[in-house]
């Protein structure tokens, strides 16, 4: 009876994982009729409902999420084990699924995915591409890259990939139209592209030529939710911006983007991966990030920060 009751928390643990009972029970190799019933029998078991279910998605109950922790825990206990007999070492195999920043993932992580692919062929990669912050846990990510750092959730860890510069840019003919700002305070005069999402909402807090750090009182009159979309305005003429490097070094070179106030040092933004605790990663994650790390560090010429 045991083994029945772990085989149904596995079931829930894939459907949670995977976003939906056809796809859990895909993983699990049963249908999505099995995998219900699977998930069924626990509820009633534990007198609690552990997902909330409408037409077009699954979230977790409380007790849901507290279900779903204590199995990661049994999953890191199986991991451990696994790793105590194969070594540290072990091949990457499994998908691993990550979610990336639009922008950063296809101009700076898509090149690595190659390489990572090329060598372990027995690794899946299902990519999700957003500037939105998803759930690693409620959406089954096994590992999140996110720019500028993030406040973390119980249970999640950080680790920080490369650094950009930052640079304040705009269009050569917007800036020859508005005039090119001399100081911070002269981008109250200016239209600045912000970033702005129903979870966040960008203003640019900016040293001073005095040292003092102080929030830019440019106008605001274009937000958007993208990087790349703020790229590709600033490109338009729209306004400035305020970018890392790796999104606007191709425009600065061919001219379509001329940075302003460019001998101020406005600092460099941080990439992190972000991942569930675990004592012992899975192979497919550790070698993913000490790849990425890497990469970044010989294509970029800067070094990753532990």
């Amino acid at each position: 009876m045991l083994r029945a009751h772990l085989n149904d928390i596995l079931v829930f643990m894939a459907v949670v994982d995977r976003g939906s009972f056809v796809a859990g029970g895909q993983a699990m190799g049963l249908t999505r009729s099995a995998a219900g019933k699977a998930i069924g029998r626990l509820e009633e078991r534990l007198g609690s409902r552990l997902l909330n279910r409408t037409t077009r998605a699954l979230s977790l109950t409380g007790e849901g999420r507290t279900l779903y922790e204590h199995g990661l825990r049994i999953l890191e206990a199986v991991d451990a084990a696994e790793e105590s007999v194969a070594g540290s070492g072990g091949v990457p195999r499994g998908t691993l699924r990550i979610t990336l920043p639009d922008a950063f993932g296809r101009h700076v992580v898509l090149p690595v995915l190659k390489k990572y692919l090329d060598a372990w062929p027995e690794v899946q990669v299902e990519v999700n591409l957003t500037d939105r912050l998803a759930d690693l846990v409620e959406e089954g990510f096994d590992l999140a890259l996110r720019i500028g750092g993030a406040d973390l959730d119980a249970g999640l860890v950080s680790r920080v990939v490369a650094s950009y510069k930052v640079s304040i840019c705009a269009s050569p003919a917007y800036l020859d139209q508005r005039g090119t700002p001399a100081t911070v305070g002269d981008l109250a005069n200016h239209d600045c592209l912000l970033f702005s999402s129903r979870a966040r909402k960008q203003s640019w807090h900016l040293q001073t030529e005095d040292g003092e750090l102080v929030k830019a009182e440019g106008r605001s009159r274009l937000r958007l939710d993208s990087g790349e979309a703020i790229r590709q305005a600033a490109v338009a003429g729209l306004g400035l911006a305020f970018l890392p490097a790796f999104l606007i070094q191709q425009d600065l070179a061919a001219g379509r983007l001329r940075q302003a106030l460019a001998d101020h040092d406005f600092g460099e933004v941080k990439v992190v991966a972000i991942y569930p605790t675990k004592r012992l990663l899975e192979p497919r994650v550790r070698r993913f990030i000490d790849l990425l790390i890497d990469e970044l560090a010989i294509t970029h010429g800067h070094e990753a920060i532990d």
